[in-house]
Order: C-alpha cells, then structure tokens, then sequence
C-alpha cells in the first residue's frame, strides 16, 4: 500500500459539533461534507470521524448498538457514502473511528449474551461470579468513577465494563468475537474508508486470573480527582495477548490498503507501547496523552519525542495537542504565552515540525479556547461524576465556529452545547484571508510541512540548549531545517552558524549577522547551509 500516512496531518471531526444541516441543534454527516472545503483548504491530508454509529449516545457515540449503520440523529449511510465521495474529490482520506473493545448495552449481542450462562453468546462478554460476601471479583476500577464491575441478576454474575456500566467490555479471549469484529471493520473497508482510528486499542484483553491490580508506583500526595489513576493497571489492559490480534487487524487491513492509528489509552508506559504497537506488522501508527498535559518545556517535548524513536526505531508515531478528551491547549498552556494568539500559532509551528504524523483537534486551527460550562449545561458523563474537577470533556467539544451569526453557522437550532463569548469570537470567517490569524498561519504551516521532505519524514537531532530553548535538525542535506523555539513569552537570543534565514512558519524570529533574536513565543525554521552549531 502507498505510505500517504506517513509523516501526514489528520483532522479529526467530532460530527456532533461540526455543522448541523438540519437544524437540530445537533452535526451530522451533510454537514460535514458542506464544510469539507474547509479541510482542504486547511491544507491537511485526511480527516478522522470521531463515532457516528447506532448509539443510545449514553458516552455519545462510544457506545456503538449497532456498528453497521449510521445512527438516524447523523444522517444515513447514502450520506455517508456522499461524504467519503467528496472527500476523495478534494484530495481527502476518510478514517473512521472503531470502538471495539465494548459495546452498548443495548447491542443485541449483549442482550443475548445476559439473559443466562449458556446462550450461543454466553462467553462474548466478560463475566464472573462474585467473591462469597457478594462483592465484585476484584478491585479493577472503571475509568468513569466506582468499580468496573456491574451486577447482573439474570446471570447472578457481575460483568466488566473499563468505561460506563452501558458500555460492556467484550471478550476478546474469545475468538468469535475477533472474527465477528473483523467482519464488522471489512464492512466500513468496503464502503471505501481509507483507515481507522482504533479507539482504546490497549483494552481489548484482561487478565483471564482476574488478578488485583497494585497501587500506583508513582507515589500520590493526595487522593486523585478520578481514583482510576491510583492504580496501576497491571491486568485490566495492556495484556500481551493483544500484540497478535493487532497482527490479525494488520493483515486484514493490508487486504484494503488501508491505514491504522491506535489511541494508546495508558498513563505509565505509553510510549513503550506506542513502540510495541507500531512495530512492523502491527498498527501503522499510535498516538497517546502524552503531549497533552500541562507541560510545556523543552525537556519534555524532546524526552518524549527522542524517547520514542530510540525505543522503537521501527515504530511510528502520531502527535496531537489537544482532542475531543481532553481541555484545549490553548487553554492548558496559557500562562506560557504572551498571548492566546501567539500560543496557538507556536503550537501549531511547534507540532507541525515534530518527526512521525500529526493529528488536529478542530478548532485549533483557530486558536480555539475551552468553554467554562455550568454544571446544568453538561452532558458528558465523566463531567458529570467528577464536578467540579477533573473537567469533563464538553468544554472542548462545543461546536465549531463558522462566522458571526447566531450560534456560529453551527445551526439554525439550538446547539447540544452552548457557544459562547470567547469562543464565538474566533471564527472562520473572520480569520479567513487576515493577515496575521491563527488560522492563516496553520494553512501556511500546513503548506510548509506538505512541501519539506525534511518535515514529513526527515530524521530529528536535538540540540543541547537550556530551557526554555527547544531545537532540533530535522533531515540531511539539502532541504534540512534547523527548528529553534523560544517556549516562554519572555525575549531572548541565540548565536547560530551553518543555517540561513528564518522561513516559512518562523515567528518572531530576527537573524542579525549569526544573532537570532527569538521574541515571545517565536519559533523559527532556518535552511541548514553547513555545519549547524547554537549557543546561548
């Protein structure tokens, strides 16, 4: 198959919030395909759907019903097939997500599967009797608050559910379930989608011993707002099993030509695993949380960076800033910048210059911000369990902003979310075409990247400097590209040599003779002329 995945940029699309074009209040599939001018324009390379599927829409869409359908409140498969048709007339791959490790509730396979212990889908979930004082069989925890295990009086068994106790973890010990969930992945493959986004791809297998997991090794000062990360999470997840059915997928993939990126849902070992995913045979790409906390120096980005391809020189990663789980990072990383603007023209400077593929979140092409939300206004269930912290996911999922109108283009109705002052004011329309926007700058940058093999699939070497100084060459030869950025909203300089003038996405970057004044927040690509050396 062609490697279009590699060293690519994917924008990924929550359908809810991106354009409602029947005036719901809620986004569906013609209006994403009304506004995938918008994408190309952009200048990325495919666009990721978060899930549209039959749902109860309990965890909004991630708790799939029926896996071969289009759930009404999105549109229909005809309008799914217009979509992906447009798509590929602009230019555009089409990657779907696949939330495969459980389902809903009201799935027919988990109807069947509890009504007793011998039915032809008996063994497709996790199951297990209760220890002899009635409580579960051990202490594994639910990422949405209390136990990950829900009782069930048909059965008189508890079952296993890693996320909200609608959304039954299935039994992938099991192999029919592994063809039942192949045949539904050849379903979407035949329909001509370009590759998936596999949703918590670490979760598919338990430990069969239902062992404990032990205390989290990283030692807490203080109880967690969520206690899930007081755990280490031995035997819910991360289980070698899921290494060859990762090969199953592959093989079925290569079949289509079709590409891969696993989210990688772990706190403690994600970029070993990242490797371990990505290695040759496995998943094509993997991406994590790692880059989306709240650190935002140069020894950080360059740990997790530099640690990945040294640990999996085979691997390939993809790196995101911010998505639909978690708060925007123009709003983590505020009080590095100078101001939101130069925050999030940086970033995207900063992102698009990192070695392996790269993932949008929609909406930061606009410097978008998160939304503080009333307790009233939420829907999210971990927003809900958790309030006040941590944060639900709604603040980032408001719906995206086309232009001055009432309620941003988004819809002629009432929006599912609420959009609000601060976000209302940074819209498409407004910076389409303004000198200076943050979305002017993401289509420059986006250009830049597209047009440097360096950038795409270029080699890093990092440059020893001292905070809050990031740099790196990426590439050899002609085309190579020294990449300098000044991570703090406070002026300073640096003496380089073997490198020509700022280019392309550069900031707030001066080069005198061999002084290179990086201003607040700068970034600066400069073309690699000989050899390259920089000192404070």
């Amino acid at each position: 198959m062609s490697d279009w995945w590699r060293g690519a940029v994917t924008y990924q699309v929550y359908p809810r919030s991106f354009q409602d074009d029947n005036g719901d209040g809620v986004g569906d599939l013609p209006g994403i395909t009304r506004r995938l001018d918008h994408l190309a324009a952009l200048g990325v390379d495919a666009l990721w759907l978060s899930p549209f599927f039959r749902s109860p829409m309990k965890d909004m869409g991630y708790d799939v019903s029926d896996y071969c359908d289009v759930d009404p409140v999105f549109g229909t498969l005809a309008d799914f097939d217009a979509l992906v048709a447009r798509a590929h007339d602009l230019g555009l791959k089409v990657i779907i997500d696949q939330v495969l490790s459980h389902t809903s509730d009201q799935h027919p396979f988990f109807v069947e599967s509890r009504k007793d212990r011998v039915n032809p889908r008996a063994d497709w979930y996790v199951w297990a009797d209760p220890r002899h004082d009635g409580t579960p069989p051990n202490n594994w925890l639910s990422v949405f608050g209390g136990p990950a295990w829900a009782w069930d009086a048909r059965r008189k068994q508890y079952y296993l559910h890693n996320f909200l106790a609608a959304q039954p973890d299935l039994n992938y010990h099991n192999p029919a379930v592994q063809d039942w969930a192949l045949s539904a992945m050849r379903f979407w493959l035949e329909r001509g989608v370009d590759g998936f986004r596999f949703d918590t791809v670490n979760y598919f297998f338990h430990d069969l011993l239902l062992r404990d997991n032990c205390a989290d090794y990283r030692v807490k000062p203080e109880p967690e707002g969520n206690p899930y990360g007081m755990q280490y999470h031995l035997f819910d997840k991360n289980q070698p099993e899921n290494l060859a059915w990762l090969e199953r997928i592959r093989r079925l993939l290569d079949d289509y030509g079709a590409a891969s990126v696993g989210e990688m849902g772990e706190s403690h070992h994600a970029i070993r695993m990242m490797g371990e995913y990505t290695a040759p045979g496995r998943l094509h790409q993997c991406y994590s949380f790692e880059l989306m906390g709240y650190d935002y120096s140069a020894t950080f980005f360059r740990d997790r960076i530099e640690g990945f391809f040294k640990g999996a020189p085979d691997g390939w990663p993809m790196w995101a800033f911010s998505n639909h789980d978690v708060v925007r990072h123009a709003t983590r990383w505020a009080r590095h910048a100078a101001s939101t603007e130069d925050l999030a023209k940086q970033a995207a400077s900063l992102l698009l210059s990192f070695e392996g593929s790269i993932c949008l979140w929609q909406g930061e092409e606009l410097g978008q911000t998160d939304t503080p939300l009333d307790f009233e206004e939420l829907t999210d269930p971990q927003g809900i369990n958790f309030w006040p912290e941590p944060i639900g996911r709604d603040n980032t999922r408001t719906p995206m902003v086309w232009d001055a109108s009432p309620n941003a283009g988004f819809t002629s109705g009432k929006p599912w979310l609420p959009v609000k002052a601060e976000q209302a004011a940074r819209h498409v329309a407004g910076q389409t075409g303004a000198q200076g926007s943050v979305l002017e700058h993401y289509r420059a940058a986006l250009a830049f990247r597209k047009g440097s093999a360096a950038l795409r699939t270029g080699r890093t070497r990092f440059l020893d400097l001292r905070e809050p100084v990031l740099g790196f060459v990426r590439g050899e030869g002609e085309g190579a590209l020294l990449c300098l950025f000044n991570l703090s909203p406070v002026a300073l300089s640096v003496t380089v040599s073997g490198v020509g003038a700022p280019t392309g996405p550069s900031l707030h970057a001066v080069l005198q003779g061999d002084r290179l004044t990086l201003g607040p927040n700068a970034a600066a690509f400069l073309p690699v002329t000989g050899t390259v050396a920089v000192h404070d």
